[in-house]
């Protein structure tokens, strides 16, 4: 069974820019890592946490 993937569009911490982050839908309540931003290159911590409505993204600064 393949995972579903979506993506949640948000805003880079460093650089402002609109970006669409790829989450599976399927996996741990909670989770955190590390992604570089497409647009300025610097690292993100993702949070994403998983109930019944889905997958919640948000991200903050790496160096925070």
């Amino acid at each position: 069974m393949q995972p579903f993937a979506d993506a949640a569009t948000q805003t880079c911490p460093y650089c402002g820019e609109e970006v669409e982050v790829d989450v599976d839908s399927l996996g741990a309540s909670a989770e955190s890592y590390v992604e570089d931003c497409p647009v300025c290159c610097r690292p993100w911590e993702v949070h994403v946490t998983r109930d019944e409505d889905g997958a919640v993204v948000t991200l903050g600064r790496d160096d925070d």
